[in-house]
């Protein structure tokens, strides 16, 4: 019998009126029903043609795009509207779940942690394992690119791949998007047999935008880690707000298609097999059940084509603000009447954020025209900047009783200068989410959260969990949990 206790995946939170529960893993208590993918209930259409270089798109919505790897194929190439047929509920889906599978991926990521073994043998290194799902969205000649979740890979020390046809190959982490729970993973096509090779395919890509409620659901994805599986259901909703624990709100897809841990980063699919969004979360409650969610594709294809295109800069040369920082999360943000971003707690002297003006007390909101809404995104943002980049953050300052924006220009810094300028600040910043820090708001309020380093060396944090209490708070009667 498999032993769930010890086995542990990351978690998210909250609809707009429950409260979030973001975890770094998520446990195998029995508690948690199985981790398989779902599968719809519509058995109708088949796959589209499938491009062997890139995702591809039906539809017109939001999601498609000009540019990108991810492309969008005119609407005259696929019939979206449902026939007859398609109005009707059948069983048997696994025409279009064998057509799609070899599109979808188990992910398993390993992480190294330090504990004690014993008081004889002191402190050995441990390796956590966490599993989660990925779907292929585009292929190169050397390249095999998968989406899937941030939370599924976030802090992985090394991560292994696993197709349809069960060969496995070692990933490396392309680009994260923390705000949006989105990441790339890319595998070396030169690490895979021709077998491989000839049996997986990019996914073909649907619109979400012209999703109808009621309309069948397939989810695929690793159950608990244990390889993939499907459940089916219907298109419950769509435009759902749902905000995290961490203080993002995003726009979801909701299913009462099963998705539990090991689902996240897998596939929701049409009635076609087309993929029509990434599955992301489940509203966990003991009254709750069939509350399912995806982000929906449309939204995620232009982040994943940034993602692909962009290149990470090396530690070593990477750009510094030179700050501590809090995630104000949207909850605080409306409870205290503050705007929603990263508070700053504390400005290193000497450093970038310091030279270009920056303050205690004020809450970053926009870096070089992208919205920041948490310090997770912060930080996975200032992956892609080089030390001497110039750029524009906004930052709301307190004047009065009231928040005033200002743009300031700042030159990042490498680590060694925010090393030698910001020494005297940056012990403060490695907290990995362990410590709490104070933000007063209105000079009589306070927030409890996990003080995180940004662009300050020394700080150790991954960009885990922000958690908080509002005083006064219910809390809400679910929780939202991240599934990996």
């Amino acid at each position: 019998m498999a032993d769930f206790q010890n086995m542990n995946f990351p978690d998210t939170n909250g609809t707009s009126a429950p409260k979030a529960k973001t975890k770094k893993w998520f446990s195998f208590p029995l508690k948690v029903a199985a981790i398989a993918a779902a599968v719809g209930l519509v058995a109708a259409a088949v796959f589209g043609h499938l491009n062997t270089t890139s995702a591809q798109t039906t539809g017109t919505g939001s999601g498609g795009s000009d540019t990108g790897i991810l492309q969008t194929v005119a609407s005259g190439d696929a019939d979206s509207s449902s026939s007859g047929s398609d109005k009707v509920a059948a069983v048997d889906v696994s025409s279009v779940v064998e057509d799609a599978m070899p599109s979808i991926v188990a992910i398993n990521c390993y992480y190294e942690e330090t504990g004690t073994y014993s008081m004889l043998t002191g402190e050995r290194d441990e390796a956590t394992e966490g599993a989660g799902s990925g779907i292929i969205v585009a292929q190169t000649d050397d390249t095999l690119y998968i989406a899937t979740n941030n939370h599924v890979v976030d802090g992985a020390d090394s991560i292994k791949v696993t197709f349809s046809n069960e060969a496995s190959a070692d990933a490396t982490i392309k680009g994260t998007d923390a705000d949006d729970d989105l990441a790339v993973v890319s595998v070396k096509t030169s690490d895979l047999s021709s077998d491989t090779l000839s049996s997986i395919k990019v996914a073909t890509l649907g619109d979400s935008d012209s999703l109808k409620v009621g309309e069948s659901a397939i989810a695929i994805g690793n159950a608990l880690g244990y390889g993939q599986s499907v459940t089916t259901g219907v298109i419950s909703a769509t435009g759902r707000k749902v905000e995290t624990e961490d203080g993002t709100t995003g726009t979801y897809i909701q299913t009462d298609a099963a998705i539990n841990p090991g689902n996240s980063g897998g596939a929701l699919l049409n009635s076609k097999g087309e993929v029509i969004g990434i599955n992301s979360a489940k509203l966990s409650d003991t009254s709750v059940e069939g509350m399912g969610y995806a982000i929906p594709i449309n939204t995620a294809i232009p982040i994943i084509n940034q993602l692909i295109q962009s290149e990470t800069v090396s530690e070593a040369d990477r750009g510094y603000l030179g700050i501590s920082g809090i995630s104000v999360t949207s909850s605080i943000a409306e409870s205290y009447d503050i705007p929603q971003g990263v508070y700053v707690s504390e400005v290193a002297e000497g450093s970038a954020a310091e030279s270009a003006g920056m303050q205690q007390g004020d809450i970053i909101v926009e870096f070089d025209g992208h919205t920041v809404s948490s310090m997770d995104g912060l930080q996975s943002l200032m992956q892609y900047y080089a030390s001497g980049t110039t750029v524009d953050v906004v930052v709301e300052r307190k004047s009065g009783d009231s928040y005033t924006k200002k743009t300031l220009s700042v030159t990042l810094q490498s680590s060694s200068d925010s090393s030698s300028e910001g020494s005297s600040s940056s012990s403060s910043e490695g907290s990995q989410g362990s410590s709490s820090s104070q933000m007063p708001s209105d000079g009589s309020s306070q927030y409890g959260g996990s003080q995180q380093g940004a662009g300050v060396p020394g700080s150790t944090s991954q960009g885990g969990s922000y958690s908080q209490e509002i005083p006064g708070s219910s809390g809400g009667s679910g929780s939202m949990q991240v599934m990996p």
